[in-house]
């Protein structure tokens, strides 16, 4: 479990200023603790790495880039290697030039890191290359973040010929990334094989149907009435996508809502309270804090095995839209249980690129909002819970 830093007002500036004149930045020059902090990215003991990565975020670009980039290309510890690269990419597009060296990598954690930045910043520059290792890339771990790379440039024809083709190809894994991505990227040229997916019963039925639903195709409506009553797992991701589309929402959110405290007080029933945290957790990707709001309400009282699943359907919408969390946040009485929900989410999930992009739009948000602003509160609170 993570340890919270306590919350004080004389460590404000420690804890959120990139920007600040920062006691932090102050310390790391004058005692030539760089070095020394890169090194304990990679230390056994999770509090040393937490602190480690945290006094380096709060140092200005000009003073760490060269270190994390010669720690990057060099270190003789991998994982320092790929946390380095973590933090450097968390300064936005100072990490460019670096990326291109490492996407070769022996190192699956820095590849993995590599293709995740390009989802975010596209270089057409290097469709061709991406293409080409969507030929030899079987690493589960690196796979996933190659797609959604490729998935970034939706109006290149090859890539969207070579995603379509692999909706229906490969191993369930692979295709399921495959159809989260396209659905992420609101791909209605993918919106025909994906309806074929979400037509027949099996293990993507449901990932095809979210995607679809984050796509906002209303195409799929006549399709959503055969799915009706067919399956009871199904069911609440059938309202969760009805709901997104705009149709029949009071009921749909009352019928998932429902399910999902069903399934939690019932104890046996798991499968059931993913797929009802899944149908609120789409409505919840188009902003709706009603959503939010049952998805995290019922988290907060529910035994672990319960609320993980659902604290993972949160941790996702606060990588994928980090935004919309955040402001929601602002809305709630109770935000440290709540933010302790979505950090539980965090742990399950590990993906450290996604977590590091959360930090960068919590810090912006910080430093975006007036001082005792409610926005610049929450965003504070967020980054100490969650030890960035």
């Amino acid at each position: 479990m993570r340890t919270a830093l306590l919350a004080c007002a004389c460590c404000v500036s420690l804890l959120l200023g990139v920007n600040s004149p920062g006691f932090a930045q102050q310390l790391m020059t004058s005692d030539g603790q760089l070095d020394k902090a890169i090194n304990q990215l990679g230390d056994f003991d999770f509090d040393v790495r937490t602190q480690a990565s945290r006094l380096i975020r709060r140092m200005s670009l000009e003073r760490v880039e060269p270190s994390l980039v010669l720690a990057v290309l060099g270190h003789e510890d991998g994982y320092v290697r790929f946390r380095a690269l973590v933090l450097l990419t968390g300064f936005g597009q100072a990490a460019a030039d670096v990326i291109r060296a490492v996407i070769s990598d022996p190192n699956d954690r820095l590849r993995a890191v590599a293709y995740g930045y390009l989802e975010h910043y596209p270089d057409p520059a290097m469709v061709e290359y991406l293409l080409a290792a969507l030929e030899t890339e079987t690493s589960e771990f690196v796979r996933p973040a190659l797609i959604r790379a490729l998935a970034s440039h939706t109006s290149e024809r090859t890539v969207r010929s070579r995603l379509i083709a692999d909706i229906d190809r490969g191993v369930d894994f692979f295709r399921g990334a495959v159809i989260e991505a396209l659905g992420d990227r609101g791909a209605r040229y993918a919106v025909g094989p994906l309806m074929n997916v979400a037509r027949e019963s099996g293990p993507l039925q449901d990932d095809a149907l979210l995607a679809l639903a984050k796509i906002g195709d209303q195409r799929i409506l006549p399709l959503l009435a055969t799915l009706q009553g067919r399956d009871a797992e199904l069911e609440p991701v059938v309202s969760g996508v009805a709901s997104a589309l705009g149709v029949d929402r009071l009921e749909h959110m009352r019928f998932m809502t429902e399910s999902l405290s069903y399934a939690v007080s019932a104890g046996d029933q798991l499968g059931l309270v993913s797929a009802s945290a899944a149908g609120l957790g789409v409505v919840a990707s188009k902003g709706d804090a009603d959503a939010i709001d049952g998805l995290i309400d019922v988290a907060i009282e529910a035994p672990v095995a319960a609320r993980e699943r659902i604290a993972i359907v949160l941790a996702s919408l606060a990588m994928r839209q980090p935004s919309v969390l955040l402001a929601y946040l602002e809305m709630r009485a109770d935000l440290e249980a709540a933010i302790l929900v979505v950090r539980d989410g965090f742990d399950i999930l590990d993906e450290d690129l996604a977590e590091e992009r959360f930090f960068m739009t919590a810090r912006a948000s910080f430093w975006a909002n007036p001082e005792g602003s409610r926005a610049r509160s929450v965003a504070g609170r967020v980054i100490e819970l969650l030890e960035f």
